[in-house]
């Protein structure tokens, strides 16, 4: 099978993360930038990257790279591209979404415009046909100008790979189910290790650290764009992959998963996501305040995400929470404590700066990732 080159965006500031998770699925990377790493693989790794990978935010074929500085070298580049290699007679095709950064071309409208005249130019020279219908499959493409360099990717995705298809409803500010897995895959935790998340709201980071340690792959019960493309992937390669992700699972693992939140509603959300997921009995969920956080184990880890003042009536209580935040963290001395926040003030009221942290995107809300880090467990004899 031939070799292909593969994009998978992600947040920026954790592409150390996804590149990680890549490489532990067999593939070699081809270049990390902000906000996106490329892969080398076939047309079957589309397949196992939208299922297994739990950092991406979709899987694009990289078409092709070129430097545009007009609309007449755009649509040349486009032009240039194999799209019957693709896409059918039949099929659907458009540019979904352009993103432009530093570039000469900056209109979107425009450069979807001009990106699709040139596609159907190519493919009426190649079908010999002056109309298409397009009532066959989707071949949305995206595409990134950065510094006046054009990089086309077809995607296999669809819907967001974050959307694992277990959360109906988040409650306010929810964290992405893939931003969760990519910030406790960035801290040293086991499965092994107690978890707790003291503002769990609808349960994103304890269900996907139980998806971890079960070992469930995220995108297993969920459907992809590609899946219909069996002129390009067949329907077996995606039944064997599947199957080897269901052959992975491990629901008899012991895990120590705790979610708490002051609010009851959120609660009974978060138990039924847990269900949706298949890892209820791997979660201990409890209406508690962090006020009330307490654990008599030692050498665990707290990963959270507490309110940050979405609105504005919540912002004067912040110094108060935080403080609170900082008193609960003094009392589980050995823990290892990791929080994302966007509130500037968040070490000042805790009462101590944090070990390290890390900037991180939260969709268009810059955020930092506060790493608090307890002494390591002794070693078992």
């Amino acid at each position: 099978m031939k070799t292909i080159e593969l994009i998978a965006p992600c947040h920026f500031g954790l592409e150390a993360v996804l590149k990680r998770e890549i490489i532990d699925l067999g593939y070699e990377i081809s270049k990390v930038e902000d906000g996106r790493v490329t892969f080398i693989g076939d047309l079957e790794a589309v397949a196992y990257a939208n299922v297994f990978l739990r950092t991406a935010e979709r899987i694009l074929i990289k078409l092709k790279e070129f430097e545009a500085y007009t609309f007449e070298d755009l649509f040349q580049g486009t032009k240039e591209i194999p799209w019957e290699d693709y896409i059918p007679k039949d099929g659907r095709f458009w540019v979904k979404k352009v993103a432009s950064v530093k570039s000469k071309l900056f209109s979107p409208s425009d450069i979807q415009s001009i990106m699709k005249k040139a596609m159907v130019e190519r493919l009426k020279t190649v079908y010999k046909v002056n109309w298409f219908e397009e009532n066959g499959m989707d071949f949305p493409v995206r595409v990134f100008i950065n510094k006046d360099v054009v990089t086309v990717g077809l995607d296999t995705t669809g819907e967001s790979l974050h959307k694992r298809g277990y959360r109906t409803q988040a409650g306010l500010a929810p964290l992405s189910e893939t931003l969760a897995a990519a910030l406790i895959l960035f801290t040293p935790w086991k499965k092994d290790r107690i978890l707790v998340d003291p503002f769990c709201g609808s349960g994103t980071f304890v269900i996907e650290a139980a998806m971890i340690g079960a070992n469930i792959a995220p995108g297993m019960n969920r459907e992809f764009t590609a899946m219909d493309w069996e002129h390009l992937i067949t329907k077996k390669q995606w039944m064997d992959c599947l199957e080897e992700a269901r052959e992975q699972i491990d629901l008899e693992v012991k895990m120590d998963l705790q979610g708490y939140d002051i609010d009851r509603g959120v609660l009974k959300i978060a138990r039924e996501n847990a269900k949706r997921a298949g890892v209820a009995h791997l979660i201990h969920f409890q209406q508690r305040g962090i006020s009330e956080l307490s654990h008599p184990k030692k050498y665990g880890f707290i990963i959270t995400n507490p309110p940050y003042g979405e609105r504005l009536e919540e912002k004067e209580d912040l110094p108060y929470l935080y403080r609170d935040i900082g008193e609960s963290f003094d009392r589980l001395e050995t823990w290892s404590k990791y929080m994302i926040t966007s509130y500037e003030d968040a070490e000042k009221y805790i009462g101590k700066k944090a070990d390290k942290n890390r900037k991180i995107y939260n969709g268009m809300i810059k955020t930092y990732f506060y790493q608090y880090l307890g002494p390591k467990p002794p070693k078992k004899l």
